[in-house]
């Protein structure tokens, strides 16, 4: 090596010493944006808890089930009707007294009528269709907060999922950037006769390589923003830019605490607690066949020759009656006993599946909380783990500045870096989304919504 040679490497390295090392990607320096153009997590939820059309179906369901409540409760009171019919008749009707034809009518007849009929005793039939609309607007709710559960697991699982796929194609980048300043310094040291070209060529791949994976993870963090945009009912190409998350919050959790509140608040157990309670209903339901209907009949009716059914000179054109009716159907072959029976079978059937779906909670909330705390505790490992692969990386990088290292050390300390920050953000963002899906496991209710 000349002597200007040596001069003008030695001044490199003295000013590569002195520089800054290669850092992670700062949580905290990110692009300045306008702070409206920015999604927050609070934003996200609010926006997909108004549009998202599981809700909105959800919602739909639960103002109908409300309306067929109204109908249920209208069958308690008197029913209204109305009657008008006109009859021509081709002979006049008669009756023979004595040898002799007396007409009985004429040969046309109006008649109209009102009638009213109020149910005094259906065998609590319906008193307990009511108690089985009243269910299914219970029912329709619980599926309503069902939805929101869902939707908010979702939306959360999707934000930082992105925040992840984002952090990921910035190691990609940085990589790359790396790698490329890297390709430089091999360049100029095989130029300069101070590497071999193998060692070149290494440099060359590795940078080709960087550039393949930086693409993938662009193409990866675009498709995590449209799977939230998709779930938040925005426009699927919309380039939405995410408020990354400061601190990381420092939760406790107590197994048997977080099990007896998903037995108590989990959606899924209160719907099949209320459908049975409405299958008990169901057999009384059934059982109301044994009993008779009475009915409370008023009728009021005109008959006569003109169409205001005002005139009739054989008869009274008017009259009124109230009638007490009984209706009893006595003998079905059985079919009454077998429909309550049948009820009887899908009560306990119910009721095993209750105990079937507890024990399956039970599980879910186990599980969701033991990944919670892998989680948890993966973070600071992660941490002192990329803080050693910064460490190495800057040693190794100035010690093949310094020509006492190969370039296959700087790729492979490169890499150890790269998956580093990959390791500690899926510690980081994956905390965050085991800690969503804990939520959703015991069943909590999205708390700015919960009273919508």
């Amino acid at each position: 090596m000349s002597r200007y040679a040596f001069i003008a490497v030695t001044i490199f390295v003295f000013f590569f010493a002195w520089a800054p090392p290669a850092r992670a990607l700062d949580n905290s320096k990110v692009e300045a944006q306008p702070r409206e153009n920015i999604l927050s997590l609070e934003g996200a939820l609010d926006s997909a808890l108004t549009n998202n059309t599981v809700i909105k179906e959800a919602t739909q369901r639960y103002l109908a089930a409300q309306e067929e409540k109204k109908s249920a409760r209208a069958d308690f009171l008197p029913k209204l009707s109305a009657s008008y019919s006109y009859t021509n008749l081709q002979d006049q009707p008669f009756s023979m007294f004595n040898g002799m034809k007396i007409p009985m009518s004429s040969e046309e007849l109006y008649k109209w009528n009102l009638t009213a009929i109020q149910p005094l005793f259906t065998g609590f039939a319906l008193i307990t269709r009511y108690e089985m609309a009243r269910y299914g607007v219970d029912l329709s709710k619980t599926y309503q907060t069902l939805a929101m559960m869902d939707v908010t697991k979702q939306v959360r699982e999707a934000y930082f999922t992105a925040l992840l796929a984002e952090k990921f194609f910035g190691v990609a980048e940085e990589a790359v950037r790396n790698l490329e300043s890297h390709a430089r310094d091999a360049e100029r040291f095989y130029k300069e006769g101070m590497i071999a070209y193998n060692d070149l060529l290494k440099s060359k791949v590795a940078l080709a390589n960087a550039v393949q994976n930086r693409d993938k993870a662009k193409a990866n963090a675009d498709m995590a923003v449209s799977s939230l945009n998709t779930v938040l009912r925005f426009d699927i190409n919309r380039a939405t830019r995410l408020e990354d998350i400061h601190d990381v919050p420092e939760l406790s959790f107590d197994i048997a605490t977080l099990l007896q509140e998903a037995t108590s608040n989990r959606p899924e157990l209160q719907a099949l607690r209320i459908a049975l309670k409405n299958m008990e209903s169901a057999v009384k339901l059934a059982q109301s066949a044994y009993y008779p209907s009475v009915f409370l009949v008023g009728n009021y009716e005109r008959t006569g020759d003109n169409p205001e059914a005002s005139n009739n000179e054989y008869t009274n054109d008017h009259n009124a009656s109230v009638t007490l009716q009984a209706q009893w159907q006595f003998f079905e072959w059985g079919k009454t006993r077998a429909e309550v029976s049948r009820y009887s079978h899908e009560k306990l059937a119910l009721m095993e599946k209750i105990t079937a779906v507890e024990d399956g909670i039970r599980m879910e909330v186990k599980n969701a909380f033991l990944d919670t705390n892998v989680s948890k505790k993966n973070i600071a490992t992660a941490r002192e783990s990329l803080d050693q692969a910064q460490e190495n990386y800057r040693l190794t990088n100035l010690q093949y500045q310094q020509q006492i290292t190969t370039s296959t050390e700087v790729l492979d300390a490169r890499t150890y870096l790269s998956q580093a920050q990959m390791n500690y953000y899926g510690a980081l963002y994956g905390y965050m989304i085991s800690t969503a899906r804990l939520d959703r496991a015991v069943g909590k209710t999205p708390a700015h919504h919960a009273a919508k």
